[in-house]
């Protein structure tokens, strides 16, 4: 879902930069790409090509919803500067302190937020 603010997904960070440099980047209007209900930016041509080509890789996990709230049932919106990627998965929080929490015993809390994310709307449109 697009940030309200900046109206790109994920405040217009670009998805794959957290895979390819271990911190989000800010995307560029160049390179944009319409998915899931948001438009999508990217720091370069390869990056938004990674993206179109498998963009369930690239695309955070939970709609961008923070993680750790939904292990209990809520949703919270997370913070594009407070991620972890969990199997392969780009996954936001709300706090620094929900994502230590959820690091801790990330299988667990990976499978209870699985299951409350369908019922909270932190699913991404496909």
């Amino acid at each position: 879902m697009p940030d309200p603010i900046a109206g790109y997904a994920i405040g217009g960070h670009d998805p794959v930069s957290y895979f390819v440099d271990n911190r989000p980047r800010q995307g560029s209007r160049k390179f944009s790409y319409k998915w899931g209900g948001a438009e999508w930016v990217f720091v370069n041509q390869g990056n938004l090509a990674a993206f179109k080509k498998n963009p369930e890789i690239y695309a955070p996990l939970f709609a961008a919803c923070g993680a750790y709230a939904l292990t209990n049932g809520f949703a919270t919106s997370g913070n594009p500067f407070i991620f972890a990627i969990v199997g392969r998965k780009l996954i936001f929080f709300h706090s620094e302190v929900n994502r230590f929490l959820f690091l801790v015993n990330d299988r667990q809390l990976l499978a209870e937020a699985e299951a409350n994310a369908q019922k909270t709307g932190c699913v991404p449109n496909r």
